[in-house]
C-alpha cells in the first residue's frame, strides 16, 4: 500500500472503482455481499498508545480476518523500514506475513487502516479475483475493503493541515467517500459518525453527492448525438406501431412485444446505480426493472 507524494484529489479512478463494485457482485453474489451489512466497529480496531505494539497489531489483524470471514487465515505482523505503508506476502496460506512501515510504531491509530487494506489483499487472493496491472489491482483492493465495511478506516487516516498531510491507499479521499456513500445507500449505514478526521468527513460528503447523482442519471446520458437521435427515432417508430403489432391478448402494462424489423424488441441499456451492471430493457416510457446482479429496483423515464 502506497503512502508517498502529494495527496491527489478528484475521481481519476472512477471507472475502475465502478468496475470493481460490479466485479464484487459478480464474484460474491448479492447474498454474500449482503452478509457484510455491518462495518468494522471502531472499538474492535482501537489501538491505545499504552498497548503492546506487537500484541495489539496481532489483535487488530485477527479482528479484520474475522470481519472478512477468513477463519483459517493467520496474519503474522512485523515492522520494518520501507518506502510503502505496508506489504503482504500472498502465499498459499494459511499463514500470511504482513510488514508495516516503522512509522506505525508511533502512529498506532492508523494500524487498523493499513491492515484493512492488506487483509483485503488476502481476501481477494483467496477469491481468485484480481485486475490486470498493479494500479488497477490496488484500486480493486481499496474498493473491496471500503465496500465490504473496513475501508472507512482508510478514509479516516486522511489528515491534512498547513504543515503536513497523510493519506493511505490508492484511491483519492473523494473516491473513498464515493465508495463509502454507495455502501451507505445500500446498507443504510452512516460511517461519518466514526470519523476522527474532518477532512475525511468532507471527502465523504463530496462522495455522497456523486453517489446520489448516479441514482438520478437517465439512460443514454453518455451516448453521443447520433445514439440519442437513433434512440428517439426507434422509440417513435415503436409507439406508432405498438397497437397494431401487439397480440390481442397482450395486457396494456406489458412492455413492448412489437418487433418492427423481425430482430426482437427495441431495447435501451443503462448502468445500475448500485453495482453498475449494465441493464437492457425494452423501449417504453416509464421503466421499472430489477437489476439481476444486486437486485436494486430501478424506476426512470426512458
Amino acid at each position: 500500500m502506497a503512502d508517498d507524494g502529494p495527496v491527489e484529489h478528484g475521481y481519476p479512478h472512477l471507472g475502475t472503482v465502478r468496475a470493481a463494485v460490479t466485479a464484487l457482485y459478480r464474484r460474491l453474489s448479492y447474498d454474500t455481499v449482503r452478509t457484510f451489512s455491518s462495518s468494522v466497529a471502531p472499538a474492535d480496531v482501537a489501538f491505545c498508545d499504552t498497548d503492546d505494539l506487537h500484541l495489539g497489531a496481532q489483535r487488530v489483524a485477527r479482528e479484520l480476518v474475522r470481519h472478512y470471514r477468513l477463519p483459517d487465515a493467520r496474519l503474522i505482523v512485523g515492522f520494518r523500514e520501507m518506502k510503502h505503508a505496508a506489504n503482504v506476502e500472498l502465499a498459499a496460506g494459511p499463514e500470511y506475513f504482513v510488514e508495516l512501515n516503522d512509522r506505525f510504531r508511533t502512529h498506532r491509530r492508523d494500524i487498523g487502516a493499513a491492515l484493512a487494506h492488506e487483509v483485503a489483499h488476502v481476501y481477494l487472493h483467496r477469491l481468485g479475483l484480481s485486475f490486470p496491472g498493479t494500479r488497477d489491482d490496488e484500486v480493486l483492493t481499496d474498493t473491496t475493503a471500503t465496500y465490504l465495511g473496513a475501508g472507512w478506516l482508510l478514509l479516516d487516516a486522511f489528515r491534512q493541515d498547513g504543515a503536513s498531510s497523510q493519506k493511505l491507499g490508492y484511491l483519492t479521499p473523494e473516491e473513498f467517500g464515493y465508495v463509502l456513500a454507495k455502501r451507505s445507500l445500500v446498507f443504510g449505514e452512516d460511517p461519518s459518525v466514526w470519523f476522527t478526521s474532518p477532512q475525511a468527513y468532507t471527502a465523504y460528503t463530496e462522495g455522497m453527492a456523486l453517489a446520489r447523482r448516479d441514482e438520478r442519471q437517465p439512460p443514454l446520458t453518455a451516448a453521443g448525438w447520433a445514439g440519442r437521435r437513433r434512440y428517439a427515432r426507434d422509440r417513435r417508430h415503436a409507439q406508432e406501431h405498438r397497437s397494431s403489432a401487439a397480440p390481442a391478448s397482450a395486457r396494456p402494462d406489458v412492455p413492448y412485444r412489437f418487433t418492427p424489423d423481425g430482430h426482437g424488441p427495441l431495447r435501451v441499456s443503462f448502468p445500475c446505480p448500485t453495482c453498475h451492471q449494465w441493464i437492457r430493457v425494452p423501449v417504453r416510457g416509464r421503466v421499472r426493472a430489477r437489476c439481476g446482479l444486486c437486485r436494486t429496483v430501478l424506476e426512470c423515464d426512458t
